[in-house]
């Protein structure tokens, strides 16, 4: 029997230093989706997995334990350099695969037989991902959302970003869904997170909240790949709503910082999407323009003709309006007006009683 541990036993664990999750699984399906903080060391390769997996369904079990052992023979000693290394910083290697199986199981027999201390997931990959489908529910249901609104540009990011640094309990949607969730939402970002990742990173954000008043953005249900849950989607509908202003040089100077990148080629790429909405000759006038480096024109004509006109066809009933200019301000005025609400509903309730 290897030692084993269940997620449940292991999260108050993984707040010190002294425990750490390696996700023994492939590169590609670390990629996809791992648990939030884990560190990929892969038994095998992407190509390594998927010829072991075609043996063991055409062949036989002891094929596939054979090509198996044959490949990660060849990674070992890499592998326990790396596994070392790691060790000098954490005392207790947490080792995870799919499904808590044969790759977690060997590499945890291997440390062991080595006097390193080194545990297995119980359940692997697959029993987290049963945790967070039954917890995610549970971390939100008495939180209530003050959900900042406001046009393109506007820096709402960057106010939860402060927010956050000040101590408020923050979910960054789009920072889960690693998508802005518009046409050129994905620019400069990579491959937006799956649907699994996305709700890993929002139980992540949530589950140590030191309040429930919880500062984010409004969003579509939609953002990229993810979807989010019709519970925490109803509570930003039924949320504090709060506007957020900017003028418009800040916003064309936040647009500027967020999608300007080393190379354009993200953001041609989505303007192209837009010729069906503002037309080719008006796409191709943008798509020079940015090769020319005039950035800020194209973000300014982008706001004025397709983002504004879109957000204003959404109005909303807003109970607090604060111009951006600068987000660690921007972050205070909230902090100091939401503070004073509190302690107004605090008081009301008390003469209830």
């Amino acid at each position: 029997m290897y030692p084993d541990i269940k997620y449940s036993e292991l999260e108050e664990k993984l707040k010190s230093d002294d425990y750490v999750l390696i996700d023994v699984r492939t590169p590609k399906e670390y990629a996809q989706e791992t648990i939030p903080g884990a560190i990929n060391v892969p038994l095998f390769s992407n190509e390594e997995r998927e010829i072991v997996g075609t043996a063991y369904k055409q062949q036989s079990v002891d094929e596939a334990k054979m090509l198996g052992v044959e490949a990660v023979s060849k990674r070992l000693p890499e592998m326990f350099k790396t596994l070392l290394e790691i060790n000098k910083k954490h005392q207790h290697l947490v080792f995870f695969c799919a499904r808590g199986g044969f790759r977690s199981a060997s590499i945890v027999a291997f440390l062991k037989s080595l006097k390193i201390s080194a545990l297995k997931l119980d359940g692997g990959y697959k029993s987290y991902r049963t945790y967070v489908i039954e917890k995610l529910p549970e971390v939100t249901k008495d939180i209530e959302l003050v959900v900042l609104y406001g046009n393109t540009g506007t820096g709402k990011t960057q106010v939860l970003e402060a927010l956050k640094r000040k101590g408020a309990d923050v979910l960054d949607l789009e920072g889960c869904a690693n998508h802005r969730g518009s046409t050129l939402g994905a620019v400069g970002l990579g491959e937006p997170n799956t649907q699994k990742m996305f709700e890993s990173l929002l139980y992540d954000a949530l589950k140590d909240k030191k309040t429930n008043l919880v500062f984010t953005e409004g969003e579509s249900k939609r953002i990229g790949r993810s979807v989010i849950p019709e519970y925490i989607f109803d509570k930003i509908r039924g949320g504090i709503h709060v506007e957020i202003t900017a003028p418009m040089d800040t916003r064309v100077e936040n647009i500027v910082s967020d999608y300007v990148y080393d190379s354009d080629d993200d953001l041609i790429e989505a303007l192209n999407y837009l010729r069906k909405r503002l037309g080719s000759e008006k796409i191709d006038s943008y798509i020079e323009r940015v090769k020319q480096d005039d950035y800020r024109s194209v973000a300014r004509d982008l706001m004025i003709e397709y983002y504004d006109p879109m957000y204003e066809h959404n109005p909303k009933n807003y109970v607090f309006q604060v111009e951006n200019v600068d987000p660690e301000r921007t972050a205070e005025i909230l902090l100091e007006h939401f503070q004073v609400e509190s302690r107004k509903l605090k008081e009301k309730d008390s003469l209830l009683f």
